[in-house]
């Protein structure tokens, strides 16, 4: 009988027998189950389960609200997390709940000088160990409020066109397991131009080592062969051992006389990517929002003062990435609970430390990178960025807003 029932008829049945079941004794219920059984044709068990649930549900399912969560951690510590976050340079909770203990330690190495700013009446060392101990999920969830925060759409800079160094240079589409060691470097540039391509306007230059995540980047005029080759060269510097070879897309920035001279000088190999497959060059690529839009946001820079302001901000800013910001590295595969092959990453750890462990570095270089992690007040380095960045909103925010608006009208 239970299979010629339809789902309405079942779901009435059972309403309508739960009242009786929850006032009922335990051999009452015995026989309200005997007679679903046979009216509906479920099993005891089944029967038992549905008419509990009719009981704990009134409408749908999706009319249930969840009862919120309580907060687990203290307001004071909450705030604190929002000073860390915003002195760390804005990680994610992955990578901040890996460097809090480092992050924490140098604030309070610095707090005289005010790195702690104006929550140092609320940190305390329960407030710390509060910070230890959350989660990376946890540390999203308690700034997403927070860090909502939205950025005007730019335009991409990049354009291929047939030439003849094509044909020189070969393709590299991913990086070989012979080739997993410091010294590979690749390199992408971002454009600065705000809502339109036209005329003259900054661009910054991304070089990344994707062994140690050691990343410098830096600002140019613009995208001339000239100023591209001198960036390289001056980025080319502050890697802390050899560069053998470099990686770039098919841009002209690249493909070019002068860049490719200077890659002969220096006695680098090169090699490029396939025209419009940027997963091929992925470890530069993803450096484009996560420091460049980031850190220097979506306007247009075009005049001199904003190009000064930008330089000033990349050293800065490579300072902080490099030394106390944490990465992952893809390291392999796992399968999941699903039976989904996914990669699996390493540790969170940061590019100074990914480059000590290599042993790359002579004991003078180790000693100079142990002396200026030592010296770095993180506040205080955050403060100046934070100074530059304001400045670059001041010049450009009204000039990129009125391209936005131009551009409107114009549709």
């Amino acid at each position: 009988m239970g299979h010629e029932l339809t789902l309405a008829t079942r779901r009435d049945i059972t309403k309508k027998e739960a009242q009786s079941y929850a006032k009922a004794s335990k051999k009452e219920k015995g026989v309200i189950l005997d007679r679903m059984t046979t009216e509906i044709g479920w099993s005891r068990a089944n029967a038992r389960r549905q008419l509990q649930h009719a009981l704990q549900r009134r409408g749908p399912a999706t009319s249930i609200l969840r009862k919120p969560r309580g907060n687990k951690y203290t307001y004071d510590a909450r705030l604190v997390l929002q000073h860390v976050y915003l002195t760390a340079g804005k990680p994610c909770g992955k990578y901040l709940s890996a460097a809090m203990r480092t992050i924490l330690d140098n604030l309070e190495r610095h707090v005289a000088s005010g790195s702690l700013g104006k929550v140092r009446t609320r940190y305390t060392p329960q407030v710390r160990d509060e910070l230890l101990r959350m989660s990376p999920a946890t540390i999203d969830r308690y700034l997403a409020p927070f860090k909502d925060r939205l950025h005007p759409d730019a335009k991409a800079a990049t354009r291929t066109s047939k030439n003849r160094f094509k044909d020189i240079i070969p393709i590299m589409t991913h990086i070989k397991p012979i080739d997993h060691q410091p010294g590979i470097v690749m390199a992408d540039t971002v454009a600065h131009c705000g809502h339109t391509l036209k005329g003259e306007f900054a661009f910054t230059l991304t070089v990344t080592d994707p062994f140690t995540g050691r990343t410098i980047n830096t600002a140019v005029k613009n995208k001339a062969s000239k100023w591209i080759a001198e960036a390289l060269e001056e980025t080319k510097g502050l890697f802390p051992y050899e560069v053998d070879r470099i990686h770039t897309d098919n841009g002209s920035e690249f493909l070019n006389a002068s860049v490719q001279s200077w890659v002969k000088s220096t006695n680098l190999r090169a090699t490029r990517s396939r025209p419009r497959h940027s997963n091929d060059n992925p470890f530069v690529e993803q450096k484009n929002g996560d420091i460049v839009r980031k850190d220097a946001f979506y306007y247009r820079y075009d005049t001199p003062r904003e190009l000064a302001v930008l330089k000033a901000l990349w050293p800065l800013v490579n300072l902080r990435k490099n030394l106390f910001t944490p990465t992952t590295k893809a390291v392999g595969y796992k399968v999941s609970r699903s039976g989904r092959q996914v990669r699996s990453y390493d540790a969170p750890r940061t590019p100074a430390d990914r480059v000590k462990s290599t042993g790359v570095m002579l004991p003078p270089e180790r000693d100079a990178l142990e002396q200026l992690y030592r010296e770095t007040n993180l506040a205080e380095l955050t403060r100046r960025i934070h100074q530059l960045q304001l400045e670059l909103i001041r010049l450009a925010e009204a000039k990129t807003q009125a391209q936005v608006r131009k551009q409107v009208k114009a549709s």
